[in-house]
């Protein structure tokens, strides 16, 4: 059996032709050439001893990335002809790391990562793929190799295949179940997009997703190839009539979400927190024209489940609302029930007096920030902020902190892109907690 020595050789003389090479071109110097020789080798000799860790094979792969660097900005300057193996000799080192520490998950991300700089589209495939079965209990690369697929390449089946194999093995995984139903969401808000941009809206009858579903995998709408494109094989930009016969298709419903959410109840019932976070997560989706319906389906099942709970008050609160203006003369009277019903959940839930604070919160800040946008009647936008007041006093007093809480929401509403939100909920706060340090940074900022 060759020894470490012998293995380091044997690498070492497979890219001694290179460096002749980059010296024959005079893109490297002799000295300089030595002293990659010399690095090189030390390198070799370190990751092919016993007891070396995944950090050696990092540190080697930062060193040839910076020759690799070196490299293309010299010959770029002498204008030569490109030479060496460039990428190559760090992809090789990266594929013989994941073989020997193949449950190094951060060797594994950083080699997916480079892949993906390198727009090795097809190594990444076999990244991937490789990745998933060695660690096919891990939710967040089912989750990774999905969203690449349908982000980079825009291929839902890809996508929706790695979705349906992580479920297989993290059924428990409620942020792979989670995951899922968005990917399938936003796909469907990119063919309304499309849709919408070339004048095919329509209204459509809602359907709702078949409910047999085996042991294994989630039963989707069948949706053949005629349905999507009746005329395959042309190449003449975007197929109208495909398009067009997607209205009549159960995707645009929502079916598919649908059939999603209605797998993981089955699967996490009875869970009211998760089904308001499904609510949540479509929710998010104010231009889709399904949203209704995704929405109305997930409040019917917590109604049905969980009538009582806290969960179901926010989902039915929020739904009320949805798509109501301040301006809009049904406002009044569907804020007062809203804060009537949070008011009432209180009470009846004094351990969700927190949660429902928080939700009453963000539910409050857009119709409050609308005031300054639109002609909205000053009573209203005085109820508003005493609304707004009120819940995060009701917060704090849950927390039991001194604008700590209110700072760290704001904080997290900026983090979501809502900084008009955050910045409402700071203003509104500093006459209550104004010598809280957080609350004051955020203020000046």
């Amino acid at each position: 059996m060759a020894g470490p020595s012998d293995k380091a050789r044997f690498y070492l003389e497979q890219g001694v032709s290179e460096l002749n090479e980059l010296e024959r071109k005079k893109v490297f110097t002799r000295d300089e050439i030595s002293s990659i020789a010399k690095r090189r080798s030390e390198f070799e000799h370190i990751i092919n001893a016993r007891g070396s860790l995944p950090s050696d094979y990092v540190r080697y792969i930062d060193f040839e990335k910076n020759v690799d660097a070196l490299r293309r900005k010299r010959i770029k300057r002498l204008g030569v002809k490109s030479t060496g193996s460039g990428a190559r000799t760090i992809f090789f080192l990266f594929n013989r790391g994941t073989r020997k520490f193949s449950g190094d998950l951060g060797l594994w991300m950083e080699y997916i990562e480079f892949a993906r700089k390198e727009k090795a589209y097809k190594k990444l495939n076999e990244i991937l793929t490789s990745v998933v079965r060695l660690h096919s209990t891990k939710p967040e690369l089912w989750i990774y190799a999905a969203q690449y697929f349908m982000d980079t390449q825009a291929d839902i089946t890809n996508a929706r295949s790695y979705m349906q194999r992580g479920l297989r093995f993290c059924k428990r995984s409620e942020n792979l179940w989670l995951e899922y139903a968005k990917l399938e969401t936003i796909y469907i808000a990119k063919i309304a997009g499309r849709r919408r941009i070339l004048g095919l809206d329509m209204d459509r009858d809602h359907t709702v997703a078949n409910d047999d579903h085996d042991a294994d995998m989630i039963a989707l709408p069948a949706i053949t190839a005629e349905d999507i494109n009746p005329t395959l094989g042309q190449d003449d930009g975007v197929d109208e009539v495909a398009l067009n016969n997607l209205a009549n298709a159960p995707i645009l419903t929502g079916a598919i979400p649908i059939a999603v959410f209605d797998s993981a109840m089955k699967q996490f019932q009875p869970d009211a927190e998760l089904a308001e976070q499904f609510f949540q997560m479509f929710a998010e989706f104010d231009q889709l024209p399904c949203l209704k319906h995704l929405l109305q389906h997930v409040l019917d099942h917590l109604v049905e489940s969980s009538p009582d709970s806290v969960h179901t008050t926010m989902c039915t609160v929020r739904l009320d609302l949805l798509g109501i203006r301040p301006t809009s003369p049904e406002f009044p009277s569907l804020l007062r029930k809203a804060l009537d019903a949070l008011s009432s959940a209180m009470r009846d839930h004094p351990a969700g007096k927190s949660r429902l604070s928080q939700f009453a919160i963000c539910l409050v800040l857009p119709y409050y920030r609308m005031c300054d946008e639109e002609m909205v009647d000053p009573s209203i936008e005085k109820v508003l902020l005493s609304s707004l007041r009120k819940y995060s006093r009701l917060l704090e007093e849950a927390e039991s902190s001194d604008g700590a809480t209110i700072a760290a929401l704001a904080e997290s509403l900026g983090r979501d892109g809502k900084s008009e939100n955050a910045e409402r909920l700071v203003r509104s706060s500093m006459k209550q907690w104004g010598t809280n340090a957080t609350l004051q940074q955020l203020h000046s900022a």
